[in-house]
Formats: structure tokens, sequence, C-alpha cells
């Protein structure tokens, strides 16, 4: 799997692609600015691009500005953020997007975490740090339909949101898989959004609500 990687910090930077080349990824590019993020990007139109938030030159959303580019110009490009920061607008630009795989994580995770969300992300998956998904739902607390939502129902759009299956849910809730997805059917009926059993689509869905 070829990666991109921007990060600022030259320790960190190199321990990500150690960690990177440990698990047979290949790092076709490391870059620690935003200009350079761009141009390693249309370059090599990597399987998964993994961006800090903050890059020179601006220090403010540089990076993540820069993958939205990318994206803009190759659509579906799988992008994962990680970051020590939620910047919502930003977040949630990316999440509204809607095609290709897509992660925000902060960096308070372990190697096995870090790998899983980043092939989840490269097949088209979600991969949400479960702070990141609080900080959306609660700008958007009161937003209708959103407040019709009860809050188990709150609780499984969260777990929705970082990528969850109907399986995974129903055991980090200690229900039946039966009742998770009743809750999330029941969810959908209030969002006004159809079912899927494509769980990466329906999580980007409601992602796409959440945000528009």
């Amino acid at each position: 799997m070829r990666v991109v990687l921007a990060e600022d910090l030259f320790l960190l930077r190199q321990g990500i692609i150690q960690l990177f080349e440990e698990y047979g990824f290949e790092v076709v590019a490391a870059v620690d600015n935003g200009t350079d993020l761009a141009a390693a990007l249309a370059e090599h139109r990597p399987d998964v691009a993994v961006v800090d938030v903050r890059l020179p030159p601006t220090f403010t959303t540089e990076g993540l500005q820069a993958a939205l580019r990318a994206r803009r110009e190759q659509p579906g490009l799988p992008i994962l953020v990680l970051s020590q920061h939620v910047e919502q607008m930003y977040a949630r630009e990316l999440l509204a997007d809607g095609t290709g795989g897509i992660g925000y994580l902060l960096k308070d995770l372990d190697d096995e975490q870090f790998i899983d969300s980043v092939r989840r992300v490269a097949a088209g998956g979600t991969a949400m740090d479960p702070a990141v998904v609080a900080q959306l739902m609660t700008s958007h607390a009161r937003d209708e339909p959103l407040a019709s939502l009860s809050a188990r129902e709150q609780e499984v759009l969260s777990l929705m949101a970082e990528g969850c299956s109907n399986l995974a849910i129903a055991q980090r809730l200690t229900v039946t898989e039966g009742a998770a997805a009743k809750h999330i059917s029941s969810i959908f009926s209030k969002l006004l959004l159809p079912a899927s059993s494509d769980s990466n689509r329906r999580v980007l869905a409601v992602l796409a609500y959440l945000n528009a």
C-alpha cells in the first residue's frame, strides 16, 4: 500500500515512517509542509494520505486544506487526518464529501489501532476518533431532526460514525445484534436516510447529513 505522509515534527514523522515499513506499507513521500504535500499527492496519487492538520507555513489548517484541495482534484482520494486538534469546519467539509475513505484521529492511539485505521480508510471505510465525533455531534445538538434521537440512538450514531459494524455496536453497548439493528433502523428513519447494507456508505451518509 502506497502512502503519502505529512507531519512537520521530524521525530514523529520518522517514527510513523518506521511503523509503516514494519507493517509492509510503502511511504512514497514524507513531507513537512502544505506546499510539498500538495505536490506529493499530485505526483504520487497514493492509496491513502495521512495528514497532520497544522503544517508550515501557517501552522493553522495548512495540511487539511491541502488534502481537501487534492481530493477535489482526485475524487475519492482516501484521507486520514492525524492531529492533536479538532478543526470542526474542515472536518465537516471532509466528511460531507461522501466519496472515498475518510478518517480523523487524535494523536493518542496505539500502533495497531493506527494501522487498522489506515487500512480501513484506504479500503474506502471510515475511522473516526470518538472525541471528534462527540465534538461534531455536540455542535449540532440543537439541530432537527438530530435532536429527535434518543440518548441510546445518539450513542449508536456515534459508534456508527467511528466505523463500527452492527455486531461491534452490540458488543460495545452490551445488547443483542438485533437490538442494535433496530436502533440503526430508527436512526435512519428519523434522519430521513435509507438504510444500506454497506456500513461504510451508511456512515458517510449519516455524517454527510450531520455536516450539511
